[in-house]
């Protein structure tokens, strides 16, 4: 199980990376021209805090069972994770549809498995210090 959480930890980390790492680059009226036709328009520093929410969480799904510094923030991280990408489902379905909300629904699930898997099914060795 703890490698499947780690496989899991890792490909959400670079996704959220990456994700998170074009909303803080790319200029906010460039994202908007990017998205579907039917995009819900957001205000560009609420892209901007979302993309650095999940740097941060991206972050702390890896760093600190690597480096083995407070390891029950990895939970913490992907539930914050499981919180932004509801809110990615609910915007996805009300602009594009159902179909168009598999993908972050998918990707929240598999943040949720990591919230409950190292909670619940592989806590840390050193304990919830």
């Amino acid at each position: 199980m703890t490698y499947a959480l780690w496989i899991v930890q890792a490909l959400l980390a670079l996704m959220f990376l990456f994700a998170g790492g074009t909303k803080l680059v790319i200029p906010p009226d460039v994202l908007a021209s990017m998205g579907s036709p039917n995009q819900i328009p957001l205000p560009g520093w609420f892209v901007q805090f979302v993309g650095v929410v999940e740097v941060l969480g991206a972050l702390g799904l890896i760093l600190p069972g690597l480096l083995r510094i407070k390891p029950w923030l990895t939970p913490l991280a992907s539930a914050g994770l499981v919180v932004v990408m509801i809110g990615a489902v609910a915007l996805t379905v009300a602009a594009d549809g159902v179909a168009a909300g598999v993908v972050p629904l998918v990707v929240g699930l598999l943040a949720a498995f990591v919230t409950y898997g190292r909670w619940r099914l592989a806590p840390s060795p050193r304990g919830h210090k």
